[in-house]
């Protein structure tokens, strides 16, 4: 069932996307749909491109594994369109630009730093578009018998095809699409689960019991190695095999199935220092509550996806989809408003997955609580429908997400990079698809949330500041910028690395871990500091005075 419906959906994709052809003969056709989008539905396929089923299967289950702090990501997703329509979007569109790097060359008069803004761009979508199809074959693989390559190159070839038949507004329509299908796939089944799990699940919901000894029977299936710490003798079926467990460590490998008898404790997770699901740290209203500095963590998260947000290339250039800057105002607005109904929904698939899947979080598998529910509230065939309809739901969001990465990442390969025409932009989506698709197949073990936060670190610590003072800064200089914009990836980029390997470069934990796992809190500041510091050393072009009056000038005028 779940294998046909996704099937359904990217053929429903693909002929979607169809409808672009004709329109498409230019490449502003390509890039940015001729500059027609109407902003309710501008505002539809943002929304549809950005709840990617990270931060939607992500949000739901980081409430399961770090407890109700996890609400304040989609706090950070949302304030970072508020700050988008006051700071960014109107004069953005007055620009002119296609893309992010033609508006870097259009405001400071350098090929340069063009050439640089899109190598910015091909990390950001790499780190964003990866995890998207890794998370497509992950949830194939959970859900079916599908192997994860085949959910790969599926997700892959549909985006890449679609592209390269449409462009822009192939993209704007599918876009466009999978949010109305995304809102009633996943608002519907909350609702039902709501209906259907009664009263005292429900009032469950409200105060979740702590997960420290297994209500009934639990399996658990290890999609990454693990290794559990047992506090007391247990009898496990592993693979279907028992095995006496004595007090300590015991490594679980990838791929493995382990049975827990009903009444038995808990094991901790080594390494972990993750509340337990339902504990007195779990209800604390922030992030990183297992660790010394919550409020650093929660600060740290809300930097990266507040700022994050409007530094991301692929939502930047649907405003250049707009007719004029007023358009692109009233684009972010709805989009604020879609936003915020979408995301009261995760707080119902988190809690509940509190209450019914707290074992997810042993195996780093939270992220498929959402479509794991259904089959533990009513079960049947009942629960498999709704199951295969949050499937496609989740689906959705990872096609969505990746035709708006892929258009960014086609751009600056075959516009900003290499100037070239609409033909080879048609031709350097697929060709991008196939790439990202082999990298994809590597990563199967790849922490998706993590990879997907790191995406939205750098954006903030580089796009961010270009657009803030390069949109308001009479001041800023090219020279300024491109210093700026190589601190920001540096250090954000270099930070996650060093805190991404397991030998001894930083401490395991403690302040200056927690800083490099998520340094937007100060690479941010820091890009800002040099871009300033440069850009007064030098002096900014006569022609930077008429570049400010283009953007800010009432459309109007």
């Amino acid at each position: 069932m779940t294998e046909a419906a996704v099937v359904a959906l990217v053929l429903v994709t693909v002929l979607i996307g169809a409808r672009g052809v004709a329109a498409m003969r230019t490449t502003s056709d390509f890039l940015v749909a001729s500059r027609r989008t109407s902003p309710l539905l501008n505002a539809a396929a943002v929304s549809g491109e950005y709840l990617s089923a990270a931060s939607f299967l992500g949000v739901a289950g980081l409430v399961i594994k770090e407890g109700t702090g996890a609400l304040w990501y989609p706090v950070g997703f949302t304030a970072g369109y508020l700050l988008m329509l006051g700071l960014v979007a109107a004069p953005m569109r007055r620009s002119g630009a296609l893309t992010v790097p033609g508006f870097a060359e259009a405001r400071f008069g350098s090929t340069r730093l063009r050439r640089f803004c899109a190598l910015v761009v091909i990390v950001i979508a790499g780190l964003y578009l990866v995890p998207q199809l890794v998370a497509a074959g992950q949830l194939l693989t959970a859900l079916s018998d599908v192997p994860y390559w085949v959910g790969v190159i599926v997700a892959g070839a549909a985006i890449g095809l679609t592209l390269a038949l449409g462009g822009m507004r192939a993209a704007t329509y599918v876009q466009a699409f999978q949010f109305v299908l995304k809102l009633l796939l996943f608002a519907g089944p909350a609702i039902w689960l709501l209906v259907v799990a009664g009263p005292d699940l429900r009032e469950q919901m409200t105060a979740p019991p702590p997960f420290e000894r297994f209500a009934r029977e639990t399996t658990v299936d290890f999609r990454l190695p693990a290794t559990l710490v047992v506090t007391e003798p247990v009898t496990v079926l592993v693979d279907g095999e028992a095995r006496e467990l004595e007090p300590g460590p015991h490594r679980a490998a990838a791929d493995q199935t382990w049975a827990f008898p009903a009444g038995a404790d808990v094991p901790d997770v080594e390494g972990s220092n993750l509340p337990v699901p339902g504990g007195p740290e779990w209800t604390i209203p922030l992030l990183g509550s297992g660790t010394d500095s919550p409020l650093l963590v929660t600060w740290s998260v809300l930097a990266a996806t507040a700022l994050g947000t409007m530094g991301l290339p692929h939502i930047i250039v649907r405003f250049h989809t707009s007719p004029d800057g007023r358009a692109a105002r009233r684009t972010a607005a709805i989009t604020v408003a879609m936003l915020g109904t979408f995301y009261l929904f995760p707080i119902v698939y988190g809690l509940l997955g509190t209450v019914l899947t707290p074992e997810l979080a042993l195996s780093s598998a939270t992220d498929t609580a959402v479509v794991t529910l259904p089959g533990r509230v009513a079960g049947g065939t009942s629960g498999s429908v709704v199951g295969a309809l949050l499937a496609v739901g989740a689906f959705a969001a990872f096609l969505a997400t990746s035709l708006g990465l892929l258009l960014a990442l086609s751009g600056a390969l075959a516009h900003d990079l290499m100037p070239s025409g609409l033909r080879r932009l048609r031709l350097s989506a697929p060709a991008a698809a196939a790439v990202v698709v082999v990298a994809a197949l590597f990563a199967g073990g790849l922490d998706v949330s993590a990879a997907v936060t790191s995406a939205f670190a750098v954006a903030a610590s580089t796009f961010c500041p270009l657009l803030v003072l390069g949109l308001w800064w009479r001041g800023l200089t090219a020279r300024g910028a491109g210093a700026g914009m190589a601190t920001g990836l540096v250090t954000s980029a270099g930070a996650m690395a060093l805190a991404a390997l397991p030998g001894p470069p930083i401490p395991d934990d403690g302040t200056v871990a927690l800083l490099c796992a998520q340094p937007a809190l100060w690479s941010v500041p820091l890009a800002f500091a040099v871009m300033i510091g440069v850009s007064l050393r030098d002096h900014a072009p006569a022609s930077a005075e008429v570049a400010m009056l283009r953007l800010h000038l009432d459309d109007e005028r």
